[in-house]
């Protein structure tokens, strides 16, 4: 039979530009595409054979590349199904034409369920123009006597002829543009399959220097039972996805049924990954398509306070748009995102009850975790029965739910301090009233910390306040001990709070007596709804200006025996200077109580040295 020219379908010419050009981000796509098609011809004739057993094929189920740097080519072949001239038109004529589509719509039933075809046939296949001046496609479909060979230069049309020693199956074959001869390389191609092929189940042949060796796994370890595979396996999985060299802390593997199908084999390492706070990490989690890598970067199927899991997720159920590489937002995506939230919850529910196992967790992932606690998910609550904090009580991290346990009669509220440094915290002033009634207080010293308690402040029914902005509700809680000492009256509170607003100037924006401390002479606060000291403090870090000293309110102890001696002393004129030095060391020793620099050190050494001379005297 003579050769036959056909021209691409209408507006073809301008859908290959666009599918050349633009479609895929990177060329080296072209073969985990061809590969893909190869996959799919197998599984066809695989299901094929259960109702004509008479297409057996020649030899078992395999993908062979041959890579020929005398002739510039490189072809990729299979032992499935094959093509017809009807075929070849069709699928190969047609941009977009799915031929594993086509395939689909002839099964019913619980038939489809057992196959595994993959991939979009139409556009993929043109992909190799991407990389290739010439295609040709040489097949011959099962059970037919003769074959075809099939060949085009992109441009608008195509050649069909007769090809009777075509072997049954399919080769695609790339005659290479000259600056892409490096897909020639076997080493090349190893990586390439490796990333992107590596468990698709059947045995992918390199053929070099005359030798043909499996460059694949053939086999994709998620689609196995669990209990077929040993942890070593899973271990030797982990390390191979995450790029790691310790072992997984949580291994997660099942299999989603119902409306979205889907299975999932993730990861918690034992370690956090080096770039875990990198703002343009990549997710750790690989999206496949029937077993078939899309893509390691799916910003959305993964949230980002998860962001240092790592795995797999297969399914058949994701809708692509004609490029793989770029996903399109669906409800698919978003059920599939739900339901892995829920589990990875789920066992994480489970390994708490082993507090010292899940305290191993906490202190690697806590401070990415807790970014739940902020972000805009349906599951915080469940979020928050995770977390774990120190507290005032013991050195030992817990939750919410162990926290409202140990409220204190009387207590309406879970109380909270933040900070950055634990041990600054624990003698921080502002708890000396909470210590003196025996209620435990949340230690945090995260930067997201100044954030969650924002935006979740209230866990079942107890808000969650600030000990800042704690007044009223903690008076209602008499202290453990009695003090009888008599606090300054009204009028010597009046005159002292004047006199060291003067002194202190614009260093803060009111001074009023408390009754919450208990040991310490003053302390700084914020007013409620005001930007904490810890927050300002973590903004000017980052090179933020920020000016809020005026808000700041200096409480002062009024049975502390310092403030009662300075209200004697403030209305005589010859002890002016000591008591304007008594202020401001006092107040640069709140400062340094909150973690706050001074903002004179060498004047508060001076004061400070005067006061240790008179003491010496």
């Amino acid at each position: 039979m003579s050769e036959e020219k056909i021209e691409f379908q209408a507006e073809v010419a301008k859908v290959l530009d666009i599918v050349i050009h633009s479609l895929y981000s990177n060329h080296e796509i072209f073969l985990r595409e061809l590969i893909s098609n190869a996959s799919d011809a197998c599984d066809k004739l695989r299901y094929a054979l259960l109702t004509h057993p008479d297409l057996t094929p020649n030899t078992a189920f395999k993908i062979t590349i041959t890579p020929d740097k005398k002739a510039n080519t490189l072809t990729i072949t299979d032992n499935g199904i094959g093509m017809n001239k009807e075929d070849l038109i069709n699928h190969l004529g047609t941009i977009a034409r799915s031929g594993s589509s086509e395939f689909m719509k002839s099964l019913t039933g619980d038939k489809q369920k057992d196959m595994a075809l993959i991939g979009q046939f139409g556009v993929g296949f043109y992909a190799s123009f991407m990389v290739a001046d010439k295609v040709q496609v040489q097949t011959r479909k099962a059970g037919d006597k003769s074959g075809w060979l099939w060949e085009s230069d992109g441009l608008g049309s195509f050649t069909i002829k007769e090809d009777k020693k075509a072997p049954q199956g399919t080769s695609v074959i790339l005659y290479l543009k000259k600056d892409m001869t490096d897909y020639l390389e076997p080493i090349r191609i190893r990586h390439l399959v490796k990333q992107y092929s590596d468990h698709i189940s059947l045995p992918i042949a390199l053929v070099s220097d005359g030798k043909e060796d499996v460059i694949n796994a053939a086999g994709a370890l998620w689609t196995r039972s669990k209990s077929e595979i040993t942890e070593t396996q899973y271990k030797e999985f982990y390390q191979s996805v995450s790029h790691a060299f310790d072992e997984p802390w949580l291994t997660l593997h099942y299999r989603a049924e119902g409306v979205i199908d889907y299975t999932a084999l993730m990861f918690i390492p034992t370690k956090p990954p080096f770039n875990l706070f990198q703002p343009d990490r990549k997710s750790g989690i690989q999206l496949y398509t029937n077993r078939v890598f899309i893509t390691d970067d799916v910003p959305d199927l993964m949230p980002y306070f998860l962001r240092f899991m790592t795995g797999v997720i297969d399914t058949n159920d994701l809708p692509l748009n004609v490029s793989r590489e770029m996903l399109q937002k669906t409800p698919v995506m978003s059920k599939i995102k739900k339901g892995i939230v829920h589990r990875i919850l789920g066992e994480l529910k489970k390994r708490a009850e082993n507090p010292e196992d899940y305290n191993k967790f906490w202190e690697n992932f806590g401070i990415v975790f807790k970014e739940g606690l902020y972000e805009p998910i349906d599951e915080r609550d469940e979020v928050a029965d995770l977390c774990r904090f120190h507290t005032t009580a013991d050195d030992k991290l817990i939750g919410f739910a162990d926290y409202v346990t140990h409220m204190k009669k009387g207590q309406e509220n879970i109380y909270y301090l933040t900070g950055t440094d634990l041990e600054t915290l624990k003698v921080n002033p502002q708890l000396e009233g909470f210590a003196s009634r025996g209620i435990e207080v949340l230690l945090l010293t995260d930067p997201i910390d100044e954030f969650w308690v924002q935006t979740y402040s209230e866990y079942k029914g107890k808000k969650i306040v600030s000990v800042m902005h704690a007044r009223d509700d903690i008076a209602k809680i008499k202290p453990s001990e009695k003090d009888d000492t008599p606090s300054l009256d009204k009028k010597a509170s009046e005159t002292l709070t004047k006199k060291i607003k003067e002194i202190l100037g614009d260093s803060v924006g009111e001074v009023k007596v408390t009754d919450r401390l208990t040991k310490s002479p003053m302390a700084l606060i914020t007013p409620e709804g005001q930007m904490s000291l810890n927050l300002e403090r973590l903004m000017k870090a980052h090179g933020q200006q920020t000016n809020f000293n005026s808000l700041r309110v200096l409480e002062i102890n009024g049975k502390h025996p310092i403030i009662r001696r300075l209200s004697e002393l403030s209305d005589k004129a010859e002890q002016a200077d000591l008591v304007s030095d008594s202020i401001w060391v006092l107040f640069d020793e709140a400062l340094i109580a909150e973690g706050e620099p001074i903002k004179n050190p060498a004047l508060f050494s001076e004061r400070l040295g005067r006061f240790i001379m008179g003491g010496l005297q």
